[in-house]
């Protein structure tokens, strides 16, 4: 049989299958550069281990101290939602009414900006603040949910050393992570907060007229950095700046305090400990001058 009967013979022709088999040469070349093309993509393609997911959540948190689930749902959570779910582009939204707080999840299509979508969600909660309890402790927090902002790691610093040495450690090693290009934000929990505890003489303070908020007021007074302008030399000029900040406890003991009747060094009277935040003093304890009187002093409390 001939080339042209069968030609004729054939009653149906995939024509890219014909080209395919006629130039099967160039077919050889195409799928070698795809392959080619495609190791090296591959290969370049960024891996992560923890991959941005983005959901577009928002939050919303409410407290109310001293109220059952059931007036929270009626209360709170009600009005919220009656507000919250006239937004477009809600796709599902969930509520939890417990003892003393209510907690809305509103979850978006993922085509709404999360950006947007957290300023509409706070202004509809501005429309129902008026629904809301007028004595309210504080207003509705809302906040969005970012996977990023979940740590990806968390280290334990523990031994045999004292909370001030951990703290010390725990800070260097933060600055040291925080260096790592990769790394947005390192926190640190568990550590109380430093804070000078002044035990104030309270029969001094009635004999000399003063109050506790003329020693506030001159305690922070003094723990302040003031700029003090510019000075020229020649081509430059350099910044004047004054160091009042405490750098030890016998600064404060020396604090003078002036009234409407005179001034009185009254802190240095007192009993001053260097210690951490809710009366937990930590150890290396420095104690000044222990205060005198038969009436147990008041502790007062100043952050530095």
């Amino acid at each position: 049989m001939s080339a042209k009967e069968i030609k004729d013979s054939v009653i149906r022709e995939f024509k890219l299958t014909t080209l395919a088999l006629k130039n099967r040469n160039t077919v050889f070349l195409l799928a070698f550069i795809i392959l080619i093309f495609g190791g090296i993509s591959y290969k370049n393609l960024p891996k992560e281990l923890f991959p941005d997911i983005v959901i577009p959540t928002i939050m919303v948190q409410t407290t109310y101290p001293g109220n059952a689930p059931i007036d929270i749902e009626n209360l709170i959570t009600r009005p919220l939602e009656k507000e919250i779910d006239g937004i477009n582009g809600i796709r599902e939204l969930n509520s939890t009414s417990a003892q003393d707080a209510s907690m809305i999840f509103v979850e978006f299509n993922t085509d709404v900006n999360i950006d947007d979508a957290l300023t509409e969600v706070k202004d509809a909660v501005d429309k129902a603040m008026s629904e809301l309890p007028n004595d309210l402790l504080f207003d509705p927090l809302v906040m969005d949910i970012d996977l990023a902002e979940f740590p990806i790691i968390n280290i334990n610093l523990s031994g045999d050393f004292s909370l001030e040495e951990l703290r010390d450690y725990a800070e260097y090693l933060e600055d040291e992570i925080e260096s790592i290009s990769e790394i947005s934000k390192v926190e640190l929990e568990g550590l109380n907060e430093r804070e000078i505890l002044i035990n104030v003489d309270l029969l001094k303070m009635e004999a000399l007229e003063l109050s506790f908020f003329d020693i506030e007021m001159a305690i922070t007074a003094e723990n302040v950095s003031i700029s003090g302008g510019e000075l020229k030399l020649g081509s430059a000029r350099r910044s004047i700046r004054t160091i009042g900040e405490f750098k030890s406890i016998k600064e404060i003991e020396d604090i003078i305090i002036f009234t409407g009747s005179g001034r009185f060094n009254c802190v240095g009277t007192t009993m001053i400990k260097a210690g951490l935040e809710e009366g937990k003093i930590g150890p290396g304890t420095e104690v000044v001058e222990a205060s005198s009187g038969s009436q147990a002093p008041r502790r007062y409390c100043s952050s530095l």
